[in-house]
């Protein structure tokens, strides 16, 4: 690979992230934005410079979540393995900037320093809202019928 080549596949990286529609979020060990892409103002409402340098947790996390949320942060940050990972996706409540409520697939990657210690994380996130309205729909359907037995 010529010397150039790197830095061309280090930009074009970074342009495919920036654009995808996927919500990508980078946070640092303490929970701030350190980067958010185009996929995650769409689904949440913040521009970039809204959301870089603010928390995580009070941007998207409901009030009656943000502790959970903070409590397992910092447990993954502490070391500890988030079982959200590559192809793992954990279906949450999230909240837009206008205040309206969303579901939210998410999926977790830990980054670590040299040392293995986890300095930052990558946030792949989707809006499942439509899907968990189908399966709530049909769950009260299926109680529906099963009363009627």
């Amino acid at each position: 690979m010529a010397s150039g080549d790197g830095m061309i596949a280090a930009k074009y990286a970074a342009t495919i992230l920036h654009s995808a529609p996927d919500a990508v979020v980078l946070a640092d060990a303490n929970g701030t934005v350190r980067s958010w892409n185009v996929g995650a103002e769409e689904l949440f409402g913040y521009t970039t410079a809204d959301a870089v340098g603010s928390s995580l947790t009070t941007l998207i996390v409901p009030k009656r979540h943000q502790e959970k949320h903070d409590a397992g942060y910092a447990a993954v940050m502490n070391g500890g393995a988030s079982k959200y990972g590559r192809r793992d996706y954990l279906r949450v409540p999230a909240v837009k900037k206008d205040g309206s409520k969303i579901a939210i697939e998410f999926s977790l990657q830990t980054l670590t320093n040299d040392d293995g210690k986890p300095v930052a994380s990558l946030a792949m996130m989707r809006d499942a809202s439509q899907s968990s309205n189908t399966i709530r729909k049909l769950r009260a359907r299926i109680a529906e019928l099963e009363k009627a037995l």
